[in-house]
């Protein structure tokens, strides 16, 4: 798939059949959809009312989990997150827009972890790109790119949803 043809509404189709697939071969019963702020959410919201989840979406913001501080600064507008009462037990559907280091994941599923045990955690994202970093990777993708060095990826929204390429110096 090149950059220049891709649409938000095919990856997030490709998105939700990899999710129901991962759903049947992992036995979900009844799951939590949980979204990171601020473009995780967003893709979160639309899978939570495709896969018809009766508990209210759940919200992470993991501005204090993460580890990268001295690279990227400290970001003042911290939302708060909102998870059921508990996560103990429960099948978690982790939601976010793009994946590149695996730190927001091991970040996210640090403050999971904080509420509780849950039995398992699917994850999807509607990006992958390239730039691991951690022993990390999504279950469930819409795409999956290779970016140039020097350029970046970011989900806008919320309506209409686009992604936008940005050169970083």
């Amino acid at each position: 798939m090149t950059i220049e043809h891709i649409k938000i509404p095919l990856l997030l189709n490709q998105l939700e059949e990899s999710i129901t697939q991962a759903m049947e071969q992992r036995q979900v019963i009844d799951p939590i959809v949980i979204g990171i702020h601020t473009g995780g959410v967003w893709i979160a919201e639309k899978i939570h009312k495709w896969l018809k989840v009766k508990e209210p979406l759940g919200l992470l913001d993991i501005s204090f989990y993460r580890d990268d501080f001295s690279q990227i600064g400290v970001h003042p507008k911290v939302k708060q997150s909102k998870l059921p009462l508990t996560v103990e037990g429960r099948d978690i559907i982790l939601i976010d827009d793009v994946f590149y280091t695996g730190r927001t994941i091991r970040a996210a599923l640090n403050e999971i972890f904080d509420y509780g045990r849950p039995r398992q955690v699917i994850l999807g994202v509607l990006i992958e790109r390239d730039g691991r970093q951690v022993p990390i990777r999504p279950d469930c993708i819409g795409a999956k790119m290779n970016l140039a060095a020097g350029q970046r990826v970011k989900l806008t929204g919320p309506e209409p949803l686009d992604i936008d390429f940005q050169s970083v110096a």
